[in-house]
């Protein structure tokens, strides 16, 4: 005892730990504390029975100190602590919805978020308040209290150092026997504790980390590992030449669509009249239940999975960071084989998430984007275009032969918009209209969904008036499911169960398709472009995507999630495959190593 009390005297003397730097001490780590509890509600516990937690706080929170015991000054910590509240926060809200930090990268895109001002607001939670309260309860704290006198600012160096110096050791003591930072991040990148690293290596320790793999030569190693992969991957089957052909392609990006809401009735309504009745048509293909694999890009993600064939990258958006990484496409190989004109139609601008460039990346000839649209129908809290006006806008330029005129071989790609959360509709544009006493997030998915579903319905009816429809292959899937956190609460409600899902499926619905079928079984988003591949007869392209078509007979019923979650069931070995699938693709997207 008398030792130990000894070292605690040496590390923490009390002429340099005064009432001002206990206070600001006992603040930061309280701001920590915070975080880690309100992260492990989200997601697991696991981490605060891990020691290395304390350690790296208790060395993170020592730096953050520095400002202080260098100028003495209450306003210069202030302000630390100040920061600290937007950084932790900020972080907390991004993890509602992608279950992770903020990736390094993804700060310089800041400027995307004025888009989506609704979705960063409807993240925020009243917790969440803990931390501006801490900061104030600090300030005012330390303004009645007065700094110690006569400590030179030698000895004040001198013993900051030495306790910073015993917390940096201990940190590095659990760090280096395994292999480093980087080695250390890779070894909790399972389903158990893929999570656990944002508490356990602070919001700091993960900028650090993501640093370094920017950083990182690509080496023989990394090589090797794509190599392994690939020799494991199935081979793709081409379907018999008697199966008919399709020359064009329509997709449907139809944003935050979940499978739950089709062939679904809520007081005796369809919430999908519209696509339960292109559902029922003997040539339509429908699989309700793919997994959502989005990450940090979320909906340019999906683009990524069904037009490339590429999972998203590990950290970050891909769209943001990976612009020289030359992308096999549907839409190259449709021009290949069939000289197809591409179109991207979205009420976005061109720059969010960079879908220009992204464009460019995947072959996409024609952009019609935000100021090609008159904004006659004003949706969500950004009063954007909504998709039942952006449907007969865009089936009028088709009719007046500004797009896609009648006979050409076409990819047509369509983002909507409504769907994005909150998922506020106003009044005069709901159909349906809910009597039961319902949570508010979902009955308002309800009504966006049935919105939705009625602007479909809108371009469906024209595509199947065209005398080119038998030559046209229709997709339409959710690019992510919608629910996030929300889901959670939702489900709490007796008027949710039942209806509701628990899980984040998305459909994959493809009408006029030379196949029809449903297919119960799980399926990932990465499935899809091997799917319409095969389908659409594009069997020469060199690049059949990540996944595996749901039309092979050997494709087991399983996928897994963006943070290895795994759904359906398959040998482990199959499961390793796939779970690998998500690193190989990072490495080959990162490094440009697309084969």
């Amino acid at each position: 005892m008398i030792i130990f009390k000894t070292i605690l005297g040496k590390l923490f003397p009390k002429d340099l730990w005064d009432a001002r730097t206990k206070r600001f001490f006992w603040c930061l780590a309280a701001k920590f504390i915070i975080f880690d509890l309100i992260w492990c509600s989200q997601t697991t516990f696991s981490s605060l029975s891990m020691i290395d937690l304390y350690i790296n706080t208790f060395f993170v929170v020592l730096l953050l100190l520095l400002p202080y015991l260098v100028s003495r000054s209450r306003i210069v910590e202030s302000v630390v602590l100040i920061a600290l509240d937007l950084l932790l926060i900020s972080n907390l809200m991004y993890s509602r919805t992608y279950n992770a930090l903020i990736p390094l990268n993804s700060y310089a895109a800041a400027g995307n978020l004025s888009d989506f001002t609704a979705s960063v607001v409807d993240s925020m939670r009243w917790i969440d308040v803990l931390f501006p309260l801490t900061s104030l309860v600090a300030i005012i704290s330390v303004a009645k209290t007065k700094h110690a006198e006569g400590v030179s600012q030698a000895r004040r160096w001198k013993q900051y150092g030495l306790t910073t110096t015993v917390a940096f050791a201990l940190t590095m003591a659990f760090i280096l026997p395994r292999g480093g930072l980087k080695k250390s991040f890779e070894h909790m990148q399972n389903a158990n504790y893929y999570t656990c690293t944002a508490p356990v290596y602070t919001v700091f320790g993960n900028m650090l980390h993501d640093a370094m793999e920017e950083q990182a030569p690509f080496t023989r190693a990394m090589q090797n590992r794509i190599d392994r992969w690939e020799a494991l991957k199935p081979v793709y089957k081409p379907l018999p030449d008697i199966i008919g052909r399709r020359t064009s392609l329509v997709v449907i990006l139809c944003e935050s669509l979940e499978s739950w809401v089709i062939n679904r009735k809520i007081e005796g309504k369809e919430i999908t009249p519209c696509l339960n009745a292109a559902i029922a048509e003997k040539s339509t293909l429908y699989a309700p239940y793919v997994l959502t694999q989005v990450k940090g890009g979320r909906s340019i993600d999906c683009q990524l999975m069904l037009n490339a064939g590429m999972l998203p990258i590990q950290n970050g958006c891909y769209a943001m960071t990976n612009l020289s990484t030359s992308y096999y496409s549907l839409t190259k190989a449709m021009h290949q084989q069939n000289h197809s004109r591409s179109y991207l139609l979205s009420v976005d601008k061109p720059v969010t998430w960079n879908q220009q460039m992204v464009a460019r990346d995947f072959g996409i000839d024609t952009l019609v984007m935000r100021d090609c649209w008159v904004n006659d129908e004003k949706v969500g809290s950004r009063k954007k275009l909504g998709d039942a006006s952006f449907m007969r806008q865009a089936v009028k330029k088709m009719k007046e032969k500004q797009l896609w005129p009648v006979g050409q071989n076409a990819y047509m790609q369509f983002v909507t918009y409504s769907g994005h959360n909150p998922f506020i509709l106003p009044d005069h544009l709901k159909r349906i209209h809910l009597k039961g006493s319902y949570p508010t997030k979902m009955a308002d998915y309800i009504y966006m969904a049935n919105y939705t579903d009625y602007a479909l319905g809108e371009l469906l009816s024209y595509l199947k008036s065209r005398p080119d429809y038998k030559n046209m292959m229709i997709v339409i899937t959710g690019d992510h499911e919608g629910l996030a956190a929300d889901r959670a609460d939702i489900l709490k409600a007796e008027t949710a169960r039942g209806i509701v899902s628990p899980k984040q499926f998305t459909p994959f619905i493809i009408v006029n398709a030379p196949i029809g079928l449903h297919y119960d079984k799980v399926m990932g988003q990465i499935d899809m472009y091997p799917t319409v591949l095969n389908l659409m007869h594009l069997d020469h392209y060199a690049w059949k995507g990540m996944g595996q078509s749901i039309l092979d007979p050997n494709k087991y019923p399983v996928a897994v999630g963006s943070n290895m979650n795994v759904e359906g069931r398959a040998p482990k070995k199959e499961i390793n495959r796939l779970k690998e699938a998500f690193y190989v693709s990072d490495l080959m997207i990162r490094y440009n190593k697309i084969k």
